[in-house]
C-alpha cells in the first residue's frame, strides 16, 4: 500500500508539473536591450533601413526615438518594424514620453506615438508613404486635461464596433490620463480578424473586431495593395516616430497560435489558434 501511494503521488506530481508547464506563458522579448537587431526602419522620404539622423536608437538599455539632430521635422513620420508576420498574440509595450517635440512637429503629434498591428510589411511601403496601412493603438501623453491613451486610429483601415462599420479616423478609449514622464504599460490582444482589445496599465479600455482595409489617412502608398473591405487577420507590428521623443523599455509578445494537441511536449493551454504542424512529440 505504501508503495502504491508513493507511485500515486508521484504520478499526480508529474500531472501537476505538466499542467504548470503547459500554462507557463512564454513571452518573447522583441527588443534585446542592446541593439536594433531584428527590426526594420522606414522613415518617410527615405529607403528602407535608412535611419535618418539616427532617429531610432538604443540608449541606456531602452529603444528610443530622438530628434536632437533635426532642425525641421518636415513630416518625416517613421516606423520601426519587428521582422515577421503575426496573427494571434498579445503584445506588451512599456513606454513614456520625454523632452520637447521636434521643431515644426504638428500640434496633434505632441506626446503622440503608436503601436501598429496587422500592418503591411515594411518592404511594401512607398518611399514617400507616411503611415503603413494598419491598425494603430495610439499612445498619448497627458496634457493636464483629459487625454486618453491606447486609443484607436485607422490609417488605411476600418473596424467594426457593436456591429457597425467605423470609418472615423480615431476613436478614444476609456483609459485614464497619464501626465508627465511616467512609464505606462500598453497591451494589445489580437485574435486574427475576430477581436482586438486594448489595455492601459492592465485595464481593458477598448475593443472591436473585423479590422479591414478601407478609408483614407495614408498617402504615398501603392493603391493596388488597398483592397477595400479585405479583412486583416495577420500583419506586421511596428512602433511610431511622429515628432515627440518617446522611450520603450520593454517590447514583448506572447504567441497565441501553436500546438494544441495535449499529447505534444510543446502544447500550451493558453493557445487559441491551432497550428499542429508545430507539434513536437519527444520526451516531456
Amino acid at each position: 500500500m505504501k508503495l502504491q501511494l508513493t507511485l500515486l503521488f508521484s504520478m499526480m506530481g508529474f500531472i501537476v508539473f505538466g499542467q504548470k508547464n503547459a500554462d507557463k506563458q512564454e513571452w518573447k522579448q522583441l527588443f534585446n536591450g542592446k541593439n536594433l537587431d531584428g527590426w526594420d526602419i522606414k522613415i518617410r522620404g527615405y529607403e528602407l533601413n535608412d535611419n535618418y539622423l539616427n532617429t531610432f536608437r538604443v540608449e541606456d538599455g531602452k529603444m528610443v526615438v530622438r530628434y536632437d539632430k533635426y532642425d525641421d521635422f518636415k513630416q518625416k513620420y517613421g516606423h520601426i518594424f519587428y521582422k515577421g508576420d503575426f496573427s494571434y498574440y498579445r503584445i506588451s509595450v512599456e513606454y513614456r514620453f520625454v523632452g520637447e517635440q521636434a521643431p515644426k512637429g504638428e500640434g496633434w503629434a505632441w506626446r503622440n506615438s503608436g503601436i501598429m498591428v496587422h500592418g503591411q510589411p515594411a518592404a511594401t511601403m512607398g518611399k514617400d508613404q507616411d503611415f503603413p496601412a494598419s491598425i494603430e493603438v495610439q499612445l498619448l501623453g497627458g496634457n493636464d486635461k483629459t487625454r486618453t491613451t491606447c486609443n484607436l486610429c485607422t490609417p488605411g483601415t476600418n473596424v467594426v464596433m457593436d456591429g457597425k462599420l467605423i470609418t472615423q479616423h480615431c476613436v478614444n478609449s476609456k483609459s485614464q490620463t497619464y501626465n508627465g514622464d511616467q512609464w505606462v504599460k500598453a497591451e494589445v490582444l489580437v485574435l486574427g480578424d475576430s477581436l482586438i482589445q486594448h489595455f492601459a496599465n492592465g485595464e481593458m479600455v477598448l475593443e472591436y473586431n473585423k479590422p479591414q482595409i478601407g478609408g483614407g489617412n495614408v498617402s504615398g502608398h501603392d493603391p493596388s495593395l488597398m483592397i477595400a473591405g479585405k479583412l486583416l487577420d495577420h500583419g506586421s507590428i511596428s512602433l511610431q516616430s511622429e515628432s515627440h521623443p518617446v522611450e520603450f523599455r520593454k517590447v514583448e509578445i506572447l504567441d497565441l497560435k501553436g500546438c494544441m494537441d495535449p499529447k505534444a511536449v510543446n502544447y500550451k493551454s493558453y493557445y487559441v489558434k491551432a497550428d499542429n504542424s508545430k507539434c513536437s512529440y519527444g520526451k516531456k
